[in-house]
């Protein structure tokens, strides 16, 4: 079941997901080679106390981290630990928030100083699919819009491989609700946007065709109020 938002509860998520931005904002400046993704994650966890949120993931089903960070050819979920990144990593931080009840919720992948220039594009085109995604987000629209959007333009235009395994999803006061929005599908499929719906918009990328190489992720909530 959707749930839809009123504008005064999508202004208290919108808050939500700004705190989610400067928490990734604060790990840019920390990530370098020689430190641990374990030790960003602690610290990811400390700014958003001190923000007077909580991290969504923590305990989550279990979860026993503030954070998930996936490096290189992990797609999402990756637990943080203490191998210590190096040049040429790329580093996906996903970061979720409750504020006053409402979750936040966005990633975003780092290049520890050169990953090559076949990365970089691929880094370059996600981003790029992401916005395509979000200008089909609109009330009236259906969410296999967003889907083929980000679709046709990194696995047709770009020849890279779109993950079928994992999905967007909606947002509000769970942290996973409907709908689900896949990167791939038809144009005209699936569930009408409407005013009030939130959606948490991931494209998820590979090099090859569909798994097993470099990846980059990257989420943001869209609303439509």
């Amino acid at each position: 079941m959707i749930i839809y938002k009123t504008k005064e509860e999508v202004e208290k998520m919108r808050q939500s997901a700004l705190l989610v931005s400067k928490t990734l904002t604060e790990v840019a400046k920390l990530l370098r080679p020689g430190i641990t993704t374990l030790s960003i994650d602690k610290m990811i966890g400390t700014f958003i106390s001190e923000h007077n949120a909580v991290p969504s993931f923590l305990n989550y089903r279990g979860y026993p981290f503030n954070s998930c960070i996936s490096l290189n050819d992990v797609v999402v979920h990756g637990f943080p630990g203490k191998d210590l990144l190096k040049e040429g990593d790329i580093v996906s931080v996903d970061i979720g928030v409750i504020l006053d009840g409402w979750h936040g919720d966005h990633a975003y992948t780092f290049a520890i100083g050169d990953p090559g220039e076949q990365v970089m594009q691929l880094l370059k085109v996600t981003k790029e699919a992401l916005y395509k995604g979000i200008e089909k987000a609109i009330a009236g629209n259906r969410v296999g819009d967003i889907s083929y959007a980000i679709q046709e333009y990194t696995e047709k235009k770009h020849g890279y491989g779109v993950v079928r395994e994992l999905v967007g999803h909606g947002l509000g006061r769970s942290l996973h609700e409907d709908p689900q929005v896949p990167n791939y599908g038809k144009r005209g499929d699936g569930k009408r946007m409407k005013e009030g719906m939130v959606l948490a918009i991931e494209p998820m990328i590979n090099l090859a065709e569909r798994a097993n190489s470099n990846l980059f992720t990257y989420q943001i909530a869209q609303t439509f109020a």
